[in-house]
Formats: C-alpha cells, sequence, structure tokens
C-alpha cells in the first residue's frame, strides 16, 4: 500500500486484508467525496461513480482512478466480479465531459499548455478497451440515464442490467460529434440496421427498449437491484453462467414490449443503405408519418457529422475490437480541429439555444476528401495503438 502499517491509523491496525478495505473505503468516502467509491466485498468490487449533481458524467480524473483499479483486478486472482453502478436516482452516466475537453483545445490552440483534449479521449478508450477485454465478471447496473461515455462504461462490458428508469441514448450527431466509446463496434453489430438508426437519429431506448435492442442484457425493475446486487456480491461460485443466472433470477414474468417493433422493417430496409442520401431517398419513398419525422430529425443533425456516423459505423462493422478505438481515437481529433463540435457545443450544453449553425449545412457540401481526412493516420505517429 506504500506506507508501514505502522503508520496506518490506529482505527486500521489489527484488521485483515478483506477488513482493512472496507474501512479504507468507508473512511474515504465519508471524508472525501471521492468521484468513485469502492466497496470491497472479498472478491467481489462494487464501484459507484459519484458525482450525482453532474449525473455522474464522466471526467478525466474519474478515469484515471478506476483504470488502474480496474486493471489490478483483471491480473488478481483474488477477484472475480466487479459490479458498476451509479449514485444518485437520476442517472448511470449522461456521458463524456465534452465541454472541459473543448476548453482545453480552445486553450492549446491560444498557446497553454493543454492537452486534456487529447487524454480524455485516449485514456477513455483505453478503459473502454480494458472493460471490453476484461477477464473477470463485470456487470453494469444501468438505471436512469446511460448517454455517450456512460454506454462505453456499460456496453463494452458483459453484462449490462437495464431497468424501467433506463434512458440510453447515443445523442452525439446533434451535437457535431459521431457516437465513440466503441460504438463502432457494438452499434454496428446490432441487428436489423438497428445501430444505424441509433448512431445516426439519436433515438432514445427508454426501459426495456435498451434490452429489446441488444444494448442490454437484461431487464429488472429499478426495486429491485438493492436484492440484486446483495444476492450478487454473496456468490460463492462465481463464472459467467452462474452471474447470468442470478440476474435472471430477478428478472420480470413480463418484460415490456419494444416501442420500436412496428418500425424494425423500415428501419432495416432504409438505414442499410449505402449513403446518408440514399437513406433520405428511402424514407422519402417510404412516405409514412414516421419516415417523414426521422427525415425532420436527420435534418437537424450535423451533415458533417451524419457523413462521418454512416462511414464509421458501416467500417466498424468490419474491424476488430482495438482497431476501433484508433479509428475513433482519429475521428475526435479530426472534430475537435473542424467547426461542427464546437458549434454543437455551443447551441446545445453552453448558450442552450439549440439552434446549430453547421458548416457545412448541407449533405451536398460536405467534401469526400474532407471525410476521407477525418479517417485517415494522426500526424507525428499520435494514433490510439492498443
Amino acid at each position: 500500500m506504500g506506507s508501514s502499517v505502522r503508520n496506518l491509523p490506529a482505527l486500521f491496525r489489527g484488521l485483515n486484508a478483506k477488513d482493512l478495505c472496507q474501512k479504507m473505503s468507508f473512511s474515504m468516502s465519508s471524508t472525501v467525496r471521492s468521484e468513485i467509491l469502492v466497496d470491497c466485498h472479498g472478491s467481489k468490487k462494487v464501484v459507484t461513480l459519484n458525482r450525482p449533481k453532474a449525473l455522474n458524467a464522466l471526467n478525466l480524473s474519474m478515469v484515471r482512478e478506476f483504470y488502474p483499479k480496474l486493471q489490478e483486478w483483471n491480473s488478481s486472482s483474488d477477484v472475480d466480479l466487479v459490479i458498476l453502478k451509479g449514485s444518485g436516482e437520476k442517472a448511470f452516466c449522461a456521458g463524456g465531459d465534452v465541454l472541459a475537453v473543448v476548453r482545453s483545445f480552445k486553450d492549446a490552440e491560444s498557446g497553454k499548455d493543454c492537452t486534456m483534449h487529447k487524454d480524455f479521449f485516449r485514456e477513455e478508450y483505453i478503459l473502454n478497451h480494458l472493460i471490453g477485454t476484461f477477464n473477470k465478471q463485470y456487470v453494469c447496473l444501468i438505471d436512469g440515464i446511460v448517454m455517450g461515455g456512460g454506454c462505453g462504461l456499460s456496453v463494452n462490458g458483459r453484462f449490462r442490467v437495464a431497468t424501467e428508469k433506463t434512458m440510453l441514448a447515443m445523442p452525439e450527431t446533434a451535437l457535431g460529434l459521431f457516437p465513440d466509446v466503441g460504438g463502432s463496434y457494438f452499434l454496428s453489430r446490432l441487428k436489423g440496421n438497428l445501430g444505424m438508426y441509433l448512431a445516426l437519429t439519436g433515438y432514445r431506448l427508454l426501459g426495456a427498449d435498451a434490452f429489446h435492442a441488444g444494448l442490454a442484457t437484461h431487464f429488472v425493475e429499478s426495486a429491485q437491484l438493492a436484492k440484486l446486487e446483495k444476492e450478487l456480491v454473496s456468490m460463492k461460485d462465481v463464472n459467467e453462467n452462474s452471474v447470468d443466472e442470478v440476474i435472471r433470477s430477478f428478472e420480470p414474468k413480463k418484460i415490456p414490449e419494444f416501442s420500436l417493433s412496428k418500425n424494425l422493417s423500415q428501419i432495416r430496409d432504409a438505414f442499410g443503405a449505402r449513403s446518408v442520401e440514399d437513406i433520405l431517398s428511402s424514407l422519402d419513398k417510404d412516405g409514412s408519418e414516421w419516415a417523414k419525422k426521422q427525415t425532420a430529425i436527420l435534418g437537424k443533425m450535423s451533415p458533417t457529422s451524419l457523413k462521418v456516423t454512416h462511414r464509421q459505423i458501416t467500417e466498424g462493422s468490419k474491424m476488430n475490437y482495438a482497431k476501433i478505438f484508433t479509428m475513433e481515437y482519429r475521428l475526435t481529433q479530426r472534430f475537435l480541429a473542424d467547426k461542427d463540435f464546437h458549434e454543437g457545443c455551443r447551441a446545445i450544453l453552453i448558450d442552450k439555444d439549440r439552434n446549430p449553425k453547421w458548416n457545412p449545412a448541407t449533405l451536398a457540401d460536405v467534401k469526400e476528401s474532407v471525410i476521407d481526412h477525418y479517417f485517415s493516420p494522426l500526424p507525428n505517429n499520435s494514433d490510439l495503438k492498443l
């Protein structure tokens, strides 16, 4: 632990490792409001994202606190289960702290020594990749809002438990960005072009929708989560099948229907098109009220984001997991150097007028050479390599 036992407060002396871990967790969370809380239950770790006033939005300090813990647990024979949840009643994790990223980029442009805009995405993606390759059982209780970076912390993992309070979305095209944190992988592998639809429109999956879409693996009523957590941390034989069995034992007899069920064939037909323009053409031919609504939604998004996202999801469907994050890191740096991400942050997060002025303003004005540049290797050998 880096210090002699003689230097520990008297409160901790004479405790075994398990008790010490629990005492340390209690003491630290009682005196210093850590943004990542860890409760130890023998070989089980319960991690809580602890920024309830910010809807548990993920920042760089949280990434830097969580990653080394998860890395240690991944290689430890004394850990077999990690549970991740959010504090408060509103959100699991409402996304990443993009405003801090934008501020860092602008400060760097003005000559200040700022690297947070590079460090955040790089380190977040390294964490996402570890979650996706974690060799212990990893359970996320995605109760409440789950957006952007929250999807990276959860959907990349093995078990994702949604509730009736879940609201899961990746609305980045409305922000002049793209659905990252591994979205290139997990969205592109959803059935019936559903991932392309979610990526381009930012559709909000409510409650059991996340389960039906395939982004959650289980559905449990919110009131049952405390009992589920208690059952999981008391397990003696922990493996993929036993964890799955415990979670399924808490599922209600009847799970609410998928709100998109009547539109799945339309999504499959329209959003499998070879370009965003072809998707719009297919929706126009459909002519239904639903199709007209999707056209209107797409018309509000950044044209550059739409084109980048379409290629991202298309290429992501054929890429291996590690290379996904190399591609996504390139895209983040290109979006930061361009206009729309900054304008989206202004319109949605700063001024909140929800009236972004995209540049270019139309799909026709987005040059393919510009899109090619977004996907090209970063200069000075600065690509993220996993």
